[in-house]
């Protein structure tokens, strides 16, 4: 079963969302040298999901989905 990833979550800037580990901000498990990778809706907004093709299938009242290969 794919992991939920939320639309609009609560606090987005208190996890890194680049991958499937969601570590808090302060605590980064993936190595990569890198920050935190924002959510989605905090660089393009809380509609985020509407436009471009993420390949999402979202339902109207729909709190998170299903990544495709996750």
């Amino acid at each position: 079963m794919a992991k939920k990833f939320p639309l609009n979550p609560p606090h987005p800037e208190r996890i890194c969302w680049g991958c499937d580990k969601y570590c808090p901000a302060d605590s980064l498990q993936c190595g990569n040298g890198s920050g935190r990778t924002q959510h989605p809706a905090e660089v393009l907004g809380e509609d985020w999901y509407e436009y471009g093709d993420w390949g999402l299938e979202v339902q109207p009242e729909q709190k998170s989905l299903d990544l495709p290969g996750k």
